[in-house]
């Protein structure tokens, strides 16, 4: 997987702009039509409003160094408010809501760190007032990856997956800013696992299968979230976006020691293969895993996967499925049990000629699924993309909003 670094409206740390303003502002308001140019255009204005020239506002941040990760809350002391826009130095803005009795106003997302803004405010008498304050520096930045990456097109198993840099302790708050927009309603869930490198992990996955041709977005608004201690601020937002493309599954036999690949649920082809030695660590992944990831030749090596030095050699059309180390790949070395025996190290063995086949055929995505009998278990979700071994209701159980 790799990172995926998105400029979104820009929401800059470090701003050192001087204060424009104070929270609390006693203002002589003029109205926003303009005044005369002669001397008293300050009456002018104020008659024209019609109303005293003390209305105030007041805002719930202030200063140089403001609480990062709040709202922005803006109250007006008499009268009603028309309009409130937030915005940085750089153009980005803070959308909010007027409350019903039209006194305040209150952002939709928090301020991020570091970052100046500056309260432009208009009552229902067209009058102005402004106020700016400046965040607080983010003290430690969190960061993600996604996965699948932008503007592909993956097969129907595919879940979104995050793995965040630090910890998330505020998996609420995370979630919360975690839109899923699909072309078809799709129905799916959030659930946190831990990443087979430790790291916390928020996956997507469908109530079923996605349908061919869905197309897929992904707005992480995150910048200014803070996802609680030990983790820090995200200082910036994210998107992906991404298309389902034909559905293809691939079955793998461990009783007929043959691999299946059905398209649009009709059998395309059959191949014999040669799975994992049952009995041991050396069997096979059960259940359903996904294909992350189309290797090509790679150099495998027994002893990073924990067996030791039972092989040491560079393999042609590499599949992976889990980040633990099984693949569907040739092996022409195990020849002798294609189709008749159980004798790998783990992996999918095929002929040359029948990997070359699958591998032109399968895209990052499809599901294969290990059936019969001599596997080791299901991978654990965070292996790979393993949620798909567990029911619909479990996997929502795992959401933080449930």
């Amino acid at each position: 997987m790799s990172r995926i670094r998105r400029h979104t409206p820009p929401r800059h740390q470090g701003r050192t702009a001087a204060i424009a303003g104070t929270a609390l502002l006693a203002l002589a308001l003029t109205a926003c039509g303009g005044s005369d140019s002669g001397s008293g255009s300050g009456k002018a204005g104020a008659e024209l409003a019609g109303e005293k020239k003390d209305a105030k506002i007041s805002v719930n941040l202030k200063g140089e160094q403001a609480k990062a990760g709040e709202p922005v809350k803006v109250t007006l002391a008499e009268g009603r408010l028309a309009d409130v826009s937030v915005s940085d130095t750089d153009g980005g803005k803070l959308s909010g809501k007027i409350s019903a009795d039209g006194t305040s106003w209150t952002s939709e997302r928090a301020a991020s760190p570091g970052t100046t803004y500056t309260v432009t405010a208009k009552d229902d008498k067209s009058r102005t007032a402004k106020a700016s304050f400046t965040t607080e520096k983010a003290g430690q930045v969190n960061k993600l990856t996604l996965a699948p990456g932008k503007a592909t097109t993956v097969g129907v198993a595919q879940p979104l997956s995050i793995v965040f840099d630090n910890p998330v302790k505020d998996k609420a708050a995370v979630e919360k800013q975690l839109k899923v927009t699909t072309s078809n309603n799709t129905e799916g869930s959030w659930g946190w696992i831990e990443d087979y490198s430790g790291k916390d992990r928020v996956d997507w996955r469908p109530k079923e299968y996605w349908k061919s041709g869905t197309e897929v977005k992904l707005n992480a608004d995150l910048n200014g979230v803070n996802s609680g201690d030990g983790g820090g601020f995200f200082v910036r937002d994210y998107e992906t976006h991404f298309t389902i493309g034909k559905d293809q599954r691939a079955k793998v036999n461990l009783d007929t020691k043959r691999l299946t690949l059905l398209r649009d649920g009709q059998e395309v082809k059959t191949v014999p293969m040669s799975a994992g030695t049952p009995g041991g660590q050396k069997a096979s992944w059960g259940g359903t895993s996904v294909l992350m990831a189309k290797e090509g030749t790679i150099r495998m090596n027994s002893e990073t996967v924990g067996l030791g030095d039972a092989y040491d050699k560079m393999v042609d059309y590499s599949m992976r499925l889990t980040w633990s180390g099984m693949y569907a790949h040739a092996a022409p070395w195990n020849a002798a049990y294609f189709g008749s025996a159980n004798r790998s190290s783990g992996c999918v063995g095929m002929s040359d000629a029948d990997a070359k086949w699958v591998y032109e055929q399968v895209q990052v995505g499809d599901p294969f699924t290990v059936e019969g009998s001599g596997d080791k278990g299901d991978p654990a979700p965070g292996n790979g993309y393993g949620a798909w071994n567990l029911s619909y209701d479990q996997w929502q159980a795992k959401s933080a909003l449930r």
